[in-house]
Order: C-alpha cells, then structure tokens, then sequence
C-alpha cells in the first residue's frame, strides 16, 4: 500500500472509530508499527489527526491538553464526585494500605473514610492534611509541587513509590475513552499515577460522567487496567472493557 493510500485508510478509520491504537493500524493496513507510528507523525503534524500515547484520535474527537486549577475543579460536578468519593470510601477495609491519588474527587472521599485501621499514602498536599487531622496513618511523598494541580511529582515521588504494595489505589482522572484508556494533560503527573497504579493490587479510578470519551497527551493506564467509579455512565460500552460502579453505597 502506498503511502497516500495509508493516510486515506487511516483517516476513513478515524471518521468512523474516533480513535485507533498503532497495533488495530498495524493489523489493517498490514505495515510494520514503525512505518504506522511515522504516518501518524505525518498526518499529527499536517493537522489531519491528533496523535496520543499509542495511537491517534481524530481532530473532531474530545481531545485536550489543557487543565483547570484546583481551585476551578473543586466547583464542577460536585453533586457527582461527592457520590462517588462516597461509593469509593466504602470499599475501603480493615488494615487496608491505601494509595491516595491527588485531586478533587479523592479528597472528598476522605469526608466519607471510617476505617480507621487503614493506613494512606497520597501526593496531594490538601490531602495528607485532611488525612491527618481526621487522625488517619498518614504519608506523603517527596518531590516537586505542581501548584495548579496541589500535587507532589517528579523523579523523587516515583522513585519513593518503589518500596510500596498497596492493597488498594484510588486515582483520579482527566479523561477516560476505549482506545487510550485513562489519561492526563501532563507527563510527569502521568508518571506518579503510573508508578503508583502499578504497586496497586486493585486500582479504582474516580471520575464523573464528564470523563468520558475524552483523551488527553498522556495515558497512565490502559482501561482494563482499573475499576472505574463513576455517578452515571452513559455509554455503555465501557462495561465491555472493565468493571464500573455507579452511585453512591453507604
């Protein structure tokens, strides 16, 4: 197949599945991922599609690099988040050893812990104090603080995570869709929630329905890779991929 006719398959695919990995690409266009990943650099860089961590997405898909302050997400879908927090602090038991994901939906799940046995780690400033002043075993990882998102990041965060086993994880998300599964505007945000999910023996992801079928620069997990808890899922297709928990349970 010859170039051209490459980037007219990929974009006919685009127009219908919104959003494609580099091996579904490999497998129907029958190329080698090098020649696919280099076609998709191509068409990212004319502006015909938005390439993202192991595939593409078409350019009228939700995609975004952008994020609101901390401040500003506090004051969007808090009916939603707090029934989520609610559903995710439930499943926290006895002796648990939890990692706690900065933002905002995990911190109002620490309105809602009542184990008291459960130990926290957690990268988000307003969380470790929140943690500690309910009385929670509580700590916090070293590193650099992002101060739009209250999050300790870098290379000393990852490296701390090393020496952890986690029973459970408990993370949020920027978007959520099929083809790049959870992810996030900034790299080395993405690396903490990476390094962390994988110490995980069962990983939660909290997002509200506005989540979503919406893809940012950088995955951190691919989509069966956690349960999702979300107030309300629209789209059920999801369910074909993992496990997801609506609503709130006391």
């Amino acid at each position: 197949m010859l170039t051209e006719e490459r980037y007219a398959a990929i974009l006919r695919i685009l127009a219908e599945k919104k959003a494609v990995t580099v091996q579904e690409l490999t497998r129907i266009l029958d190329a080698s991922e090098s020649t696919v990943r280099r076609d998709l650099v191509a068409l990212h860089k004319s502006g015909r599609l938005y390439k993202v961590y192991g595939g593409a997405t078409s350019i009228d898909n939700n995609y975004s690099s952008s994020e609101e302050d901390m401040k500003t997400k506090r004051e969007l879908h808090t009916e939603g988040k707090i029934a989520i927090a609610r559903r995710a602090a439930s499943l926290v038991r006895k002796n648990d050893f939890v990692y706690l994901d900065a933002g905002t939906t995990t911190l109002h799940m620490i309105d809602f812990l009542q184990e008291p046995t459960a130990v926290f780690v957690t990268n988000g400033m307003p969380h470790a104090a929140k943690l500690a002043a309910k009385g929670f075993k509580t700590f916090i990882l070293g590193g650099r603080l992002k101060s739009s998102t209250e999050a300790v990041i870098g290379t000393e965060a990852v490296n701390a995570l090393k020496v952890y086993n986690f029973t459970k994880g408990f993370f949020g998300t920027n978007g959520i869709s099929t083809g790049s599964g959870f992810s996030t505007p900034d790299d080395s945000e993405g690396l903490v929630k990476r390094s962390a999910l994988e110490r995980c023996s069962h990983a939660y992801v909290l997002a509200d329905c506005s989540k979503f079928n919406k893809i940012y620069p950088i995955t951190f997990a691919n989509i069966s890779g956690a349960t999702i808890i979300t107030d309300l899922l629209e789209d059920k297709k999801y369910r074909d991929y993992t496990t997801v928990l609506e609503g709130e349970e006391s």
